[in-house]
């Protein structure tokens, strides 16, 4: 049994949204990598007073979930439903399954499309991090712009340097250039600021929408010094005083249940006892940078929420602030350096703050980022609307989770969710929304909530969770009114609810495009064909372990059309980060080559021949290519080198599949007769 539309807040303090009179503006700020209890609100010290603010003069939810990791999340948290129903199970790689493209899908529609069409202005300042399509010569057709939002500023790619962010996008434009005083946290959050104030000025007769995605404190460990100077000394006593210290803080302040015990310091960690004196000096450093980083998109919102109120915006705007996953455990106990020389905090450093700092950033739950256990899963959400939410300050703790944040949007809007759109069909919202449509109205029945990442597995109704560790680990089974850090598996007492559990989560997987599991779950193939010689029919496909290792070596494809051909790809091998493709454009050959995102074409001047050709293209190790026809060159050019790896996304024979090499739209299949063609790794034959 389903819960109904009120099952979160069905409490009399928050009335009817449509009730609280005009349609209220919608602030969603997402903040990348921070644990449950890093913020001062959740019983952290890092200081947060604007955000804190938020939480006195509004809700937080003490039991609402995130997916685990960044892409994921915010395909969720954009479109109201599971990440792999939107095609986003995994990162943003092609893994050949509907639930892993790496690419929203055409079967979703964004928070954006979905309110733009119920007359609100939509505006986006920050990360993208979900498409496959990255480069500026690329398909931009899943950009920000392209998913309904007005006006864009930010990066389309995930992490990167807080001084000069790769892929950094105003509008439809990548910016080569940067400011001197450039600081990504401050633009992300001044830019929105902007276009607070513009849209007063210039569409203060309609609501708007606007998408603050930070990419902060996720690494790398950047922050000015003014904000790392308040934090030097707060770190030097360890994360195991930390972690002490924020359990009793989250007590005192009602965020845990006092049968809720704090986990033991992950074993991987060692005690700050026994941690070295040089190495303590570096770990307090870097958590300081992190608490930094924090601190400056506090900063930020305290500038948000004052151009709300200078503009007279504040009262009827919905502010909501969420975290994309858990505490960050990449780079290890000490986390990672890949700078020579760096200096701590600027553009020559790229590190992380390491697992013993994520595991007090978790507090008090278990395991991290990528997992589905509770310090994975579980976010801050501080909910701030003066004119809808009557109480203030108060704890809910009715679970929730990312699908609800459309459905709410939805709801408090008046919008329409379409059933299709351009003739496709759109797959139903699986989220709720957050306010009732009554005021007190009860919750009634529960719901499944169901989580997968990388394997990592979990089923949530009412009390119960049954969650995994990895692909060959057994579920796991926790009751969380009880035990939320999950430290008493009841799995083995009560086989028959976490069988029936089990069967659940079977049926999401099976509905909602998780199966096969994380396709790339066992890891890229060890090894790939050894063949040197490719005869290749039309529509024939090669994947995984089949595929020609092209690493490092000369290719030289080789292709008989039949006479009347057109336009289209004869072979394609990869997608938008690496790859190769030889395709017919407007009559003309091309070779298209893609190294680390980065696409080089070499294109002939004139067409081709309109009866039976052979044609034939040569990517030697040192980036030449030479295309001809006939026998003859008909161009010459430059690549950059041969593949430095072998593409994930596998090769195909008269078109190129769901992943785009060149400039052309996916899946570009060859309009002609492909006779023969023949693919050769290594010296020419």
């Amino acid at each position: 049994m389903r819960f109904t539309a009120a099952f979160l807040i069905a409490l009399s303090c928050i009335g009817s949204a449509r009730a609280a009179g005009a349609r209220p503006n919608i602030v969603l700020i997402l903040v990348d990598d921070m644990g449950y209890s890093d913020i001062g609100c959740y019983g952290g010290e890092v200081r947060t007073p604007n955000i804190d603010a938020l939480a006195a003069g509004g809700l937080r939810f003490t039991q609402f979930y995130n997916t685990g990791r960044c892409c994921p999340t915010r395909a969720s948290l954009l479109t109201g439903l599971y990440p792999h129903q939107a095609g986003m199970g995994w990162m943003t790689t092609d893994l050949g399954h509907d639930g892993y493209r790496g690419d929203l899908n055409s079967s979703c529609r964004t928070i954006a499309e979905v309110l733009r069409t119920a007359g609100y202005s939509t505006y986006m300042a920050g990360k993208w991090h979900v498409t496959k399509h990255k480069g500026p010569d690329g398909p931009k057709h899943n950009w920000p712009r392209q998913r309904g939002f007005d006006r864009f500023f930010g990066t389309i790619t995930g992490a990167g340097s807080f001084y000069t962010p790769s892929s950094l996008t105003l509008e439809n434009t990548q910016l080569k250039e940067y400011p001197e005083d450039f600081f990504y946290s401050d633009a992300i959050n001044d830019t929105t600021v902007e276009y607070i104030e513009e849209h007063s000025e210039k569409s203060a007769d309609k609501p708007f929408f606007c998408y603050v995605a930070h990419t902060a404190p996720h690494w790398p460990l950047h922050a000015l010094d003014e904000d790392i100077d308040k934090y030097r000394k707060r770190y030097r006593g360890g994360w195991d005083a930390l972690r002490a210290e924020r359990y009793t803080r989250m007590l005192s302040m009602g965020l845990l249940d006092k049968r809720w015990k704090l986990t033991a310091r992950d074993p991987a960690a060692m005690a700050w006892k026994d941690v070295p004196a040089e190495r303590k000096a570096d770990m307090a450093l870097r958590m300081a940078i992190y608490a930094a980083q924090i601190d400056r998109v506090d900063q930020g919102i305290g500038r948000i929420t004052a151009a709300l109120k200078r503009t007279g915006q504040l009262d009827n705007t919905i502010i909501f602030f969420l975290a994309d996953n858990g505490g960050c455990a990449e780079g290890g106990i000490w986390g990672f350096e890949r700078k020579k020389n760096a200096v701590p905090g600027k553009d020559s450093s790229f590190a992380s703050y390491g697992l013993s700092w994520a595991n007090a950033s978790n507090t008090p739950f278990r395991e991290y980022k990528h997992w589905v256990h509770e310090g994975g899963i579980s976010t801050p959400l501080v909910v701030h609307w003066p004119v809808g939410i009557k109480v203030r300050g108060e704890l809910r703790s009715q679970p929730g989770h990312l699908i609800d944040i459309m459905a709410t949007c939805v709801d408090v809007s008046g919008a329409k969710y379409p059933q299709e759109h351009e003739g496709k069909r759109i797959k139903p919202l699986e989220g709720q929304s957050l306010f009732p449509a009554a005021a007190g109205r009860k919750a009634s029945g529960e719901r499944a909530i169901f989580w997968e990442h990388e394997a990592n597995r979990a089923v949530r109704r009412g009390d119960w969770k049954l969650v995994a560790k990895g692909r060959d680990s057994p579920w796991e089974l926790y009751n969380i009114a009880e035990d939320r850090t999950e430290l008493r598996d009841l799995s083995a007492a009560k086989p028959e609810l976490a069988s029936r559990l089990a069967a659940q989560w079977q049926a999401y997987a099976e509905r909602a495009d998780v199966l096969p599991i994380y396709p790339r779950g066992t890891g890229k193939p060890k090894s790939f064909s050894k063949k040197t010689v490719f005869e290749l029919k039309a529509g024939a496909s090669l994947q995984g372990a089949a595929s020609p290792n092209v690493k490092g070596k000369r290719l030289q494809v080789n292709a008989s059309l039949a006479a009347g051909h057109g336009d289209g790809v004869l072979l394609g091998h990869g997608g938008d980060a690496d790859g190769y493709a030889l395709f017919i454009q407007g009559g003309r050959l091309a070779l298209a080559v893609r190294r680390d995102g980065r696409l080089q074409t070499v294109m002939a001047a004139g067409k081709l021949s309109k009866g039976a050709i052979a044609v034939e293209a040569v990517l030697g190790k040192n980036g030449k290519v030479t295309l001809k026809e006939g026998g003859k060159v008909i161009a010459e050019g430059k690549a950059g080198g041969s593949m430095r790896r072998v593409p994930l996304e596998g090769l195909h024979a008269g078109n190129d599949g769901e992943a785009a090499v060149g400039d052309y739209k996916v899946p570009g299949a060859f309009n002609g007769t492909i006779e023969k063609l023949t693919l050769r790794l290594g010296k020419a034959r």
